[in-house]
């Protein structure tokens, strides 16, 4: 499976923003969030995502956001057939 290219916009004490790039069929490779995090699209998305639980599957649309509580374990799949991006904030220090 293709590695999604991570691009880091800024890494300080307070956040990390990291731009993510999916050809379509790209993953993340499965990793453990270690902080509260919010992702907002920049392009469509037809996601996969595999966890502990198993597998879901949701659509973003350009601009959509969630955010989640640290702890979250997953692998993020482009599912779809376009390339897709998002903007993923970690927020390290709770405000």
């Amino acid at each position: 499976m293709t590695r999604a290219q991570s691009i880091q916009h800024e890494d300080n004490e307070r956040v990390r923003v990291t731009e993510w790039r999916f050809a379509p069929g790209a993953a993340t490779g499965y990793h453990r969030h270690e902080f509260d995090y919010v992702v907002v699209y920049l392009t469509a998305a037809n996601i996969r995502a595999v966890g502990p639980a198993g597998e879901t599957r949701f659509e973003m649309a350009a601009g959509q956001s969630y955010f989640r509580r640290a702890g979250v374990e997953h692998d993020v799949i482009n599912a779809g057939d376009a390339p897709v991006t998002f903007v993923e904030i970690e927020l390290k220090q709770p405000a």
